[in-house]
């Protein structure tokens, strides 16, 4: 009697250490639903393939006594030791790239820099950051961080949960349609991801380095819904630091 109440006891035990060893699957997050185009109601039948629906621009007034810079390709402006600024680039043909040493120079002394959009009286404000500083960027324990790269063939927007899809799931979130930036798609995307991560306080934009200027400030301008309503309350760009010699 004593063995077969021992026997049954041993079993029990390892019952039971089996069952605490077992671990409980953790509920998987839904991945992001495909982004859908903004279309125009145009009441035919026409092909609307290349269509864009134009996005005003919106966002805050330039700073007060902000000190106006003028980027005019590779020649790199003086700038005060001091004060705000606001950078303003003088043609379309100004380039991240060309501007990249400045932009390193203003993030190494923690200068206060705005960018102006080029077709409406409103700047953003930038926090710059190099590739090591978007990378401890990214690392941040807060889920929902979004990232807006932005090349020729338009916008993929990316997140803790992976890349938002748009209609080519192998292709950009947002394309390029007809030339043109797909401005209002982009704003849908940002209303999208923000509704779903209401904690992600920020966004970076990574342009490629060939990518102008003007069209960086324009893709920026998609944040704003009002001069004071932003999807996200802080804006980062993400620059090409120049290489150490070894």
């Amino acid at each position: 009697m004593r063995l077969r109440l021992l026997s049954l006891s041993v079993l029990v035990l390892v019952a039971c250490s089996e069952k605490k060893a077992t671990p409980i699957p953790r509920a998987q997050p839904q991945p992001l639903e495909p982004l859908e185009r903004v279309v125009a109601d145009a009441g035919d039948d026409r092909d609307r393939l290349f269509d864009v629906v134009p996005l005003p621009p919106v966002g805050p007034p330039p700073p007060a006594g902000a000190t106006v810079v003028t980027l005019e390709g590779d020649v790199l402006p003086e700038i005060p030791a001091t004060g705000v600024l606001l950078l303003v680039a003088a043609n379309p043909e100004v380039y991240l790239s060309q501007v990249a040493p400045l932009l390193e120079k203003l993030a190494d002394t923690k200068r206060e820099v705005w960018l102006k959009h080029p077709d409406a009286d409103i700047a953003f404000q930038l926090t710059l950051r190099d590739a090591a500083q978007f990378q401890t960027w990214l690392d941040e324990p807060v889920p929902g961080k979004l990232r807006v790269i932005h090349r020729a063939d338009g916008f993929e927007l990316q997140t803790n949960l992976g890349k938002l899809p748009g209609g080519d799931p192998n292709g950009p979130t947002v394309p390029v349609r007809g030339g043109k930036m797909d401005l209002t798609t982009l704003q849908r995307g940002f209303g999208r991801i923000q509704a779903r991560f209401k904690a992600a306080p920020d966004l970076c934009f990574l342009p490629s380095f060939g990518m102008e200027l003007h069209q960086v400030a324009r893709a920026m301008a998609a944040n704003y819904v009002k001069p004071d309503n932003a999807f996200f309350n802080s804006i980062c760009l993400v620059y090409p630091r120049a290489a150490v010699p070894k």
